[in-house]
């Protein structure tokens, strides 16, 4: 038997009131962005950190990296140091990496293969299921029970080989976070897919300033000349659906068909399940709150976006791609890693732009263009959060084939123009 750790509710409250995000909560048309303190106060990071991350179901991983009975990893989630490990009978299970005893941290290295628990300290011992063996010299003690002594179990869930877990032992259960999202992409083999590539980047910006900039395109035509030049920043459309999460795709054009470094698949086969309209575009989400969806013609990326501070996060970006792929003897995964290894640093230099921007006495916040719904969405969950009056804001998101139509419009009118 193990053992929930159940924490008592906290009774901070947000330092951000429902007057300070009134006006992110309105429609987009006349929405503004969070207030400056959002980003930067020290207050709001760790009132994030208390009441969200250690609430909310936050993707950690993926099974793939469990591979055999004792495989284990670690993961630091709002401080807490959590090891997540394939168990004896198979089942992946996650639990605070913390003696029943003394308290000692009972792994030390990031990941690896176990046999069994062993606390370094007094060499209690625990089982792959976190369950506590008879230590030496308790049998005499009163009111003493090895289940009672287990270890302090975290609440996993996992999504086509995707884990994520909820440090709350009250959590809202996982498919109700995830709502709707997985019906879009069940027919993909995702939890087959292997990784190719890790990238690691570590960005003097709040973590929220990275997932706004995800969300949206507005900026590629500037910052990502490549990726706009392979799937134009205003075609394409929204998905629908209930759950924590907004999600979109963009059309490839012309002869593109992946988005890498050459626009070419290369010999690589699109993964499983991709009909004719998947092999066009590419998928993009966010899942409330760290997570980065991206699915391709022939790989998935994910990236795992951590806060440090109210001014800095880390970031980890990976790259998967079918088995089959990945033993063709030309199988190579460079160009598209390079691709999002350069859109990403360009994404990261502009986050770190507006995070020292804002910091500025003249700025106040701004206005959402029509084609940051996306934005909106991910600002409206974190503005209701910090009010915590019950009310949910809304935000439409109409078709995005209208940007497309005013973008086709404005040719025409700028060739009659040179005509002229």
């Amino acid at each position: 038997m193990t053992t929930t750790l159940r924490r008592p509710s906290s009774s901070s409250r947000s330092p951000l009131s429902a007057a300070d995000v009134a006006a992110t909560r309105q429609p987009t048309e006349r929405a503004h962005t969070l207030p400056a303190r959002a980003y930067h106060d020290p207050a709001v990071f760790a009132f994030e950190q208390e009441q969200w991350f250690t609430t909310e179901w936050l993707f950690v991983g993926r099974e793939e990296d469990l591979p055999e009975l004792g495989s284990y990893f670690l993961t630091h989630v709002a401080g807490e140091n959590i090891v997540v490990v394939r168990g004896g009978d198979g089942v992946v299970r996650a639990f605070h990496n913390v003696c029943r005893h003394r308290g000692s941290t009972m792994l030390e290295e990031p990941c690896g293969q176990l046999v069994r628990f062993q606390c370094p300290y007094h060499a209690w011992i625990y089982d792959l299921q976190g369950r506590l063996r008879p230590p030496r010299h308790t049998e005499t003690l009163e009111n003493f029970t090895t289940d009672e002594n287990s270890l302090f179990a975290v609440q996993l869930a996992a999504w086509q080989g995707l884990l994520f877990l909820n440090l709350a032992a009250d959590a809202v259960p996982f498919e109700e976070h995830i709502g709707e999202f997985p019906s879009h992409f069940e027919r993909f083999p995702l939890a087959e897919l292997r990784r190719a590539k890790r990238l690691e980047y570590d960005v003097r910006a709040n973590w929220k300033a990275l997932m706004e900039n995800y969300a949206e395109c507005y900026h590629c035509p500037g910052v990502h000349p490549l990726l706009n030049h392979l799937t134009p920043y205003d075609l394409g459309g929204y998905l629908p659906g209930a759950g924590q999460w907004a999600a979109s795709w963009m059309e490839l054009v012309g002869e593109a068909e992946t988005l890498s470094i050459d626009g070419h698949l290369n010999g690589r086969t699109p993964i499983p399940g991709m009909n004719a309209a998947d092999l066009r575009r590419v998928y993009y989400a966010w899942i409330w709150p760290n997570m980065l969806f991206s699915l391709h013609p022939d790989y998935l990326m994910t990236h795992q976006v951590w806060p440090v501070d109210a001014e800095q996060s880390k970031v980890v970006c990976e790259l998967y791609f079918h088995p089959e792929t990945m033993a063709q003897a030309d199988f190579d995964a460079s160009g598209p890693s390079e691709f999002w290894d350069l859109t990403n640093r360009q994404d990261w230099h502009v986050c770190q732009l507006q995070q020292s921007g804002t910091r500025s006495r003249a700025y106040t916040p701004g206005r959402y263009s029509a084609i940051e719904r996306m934005v909106h969405s991910f600002d409206a969950k974190v503005a209701d959060r910090y009010a915590d009056d019950g009310v949910i804001t809304e935000v439409v998101r109409p078709p995005k084939k209208e940007f497309g139509a005013a973008r086709a419009k404005r040719a025409v009118s700028e060739e009659r123009r040179s005509a002229d």
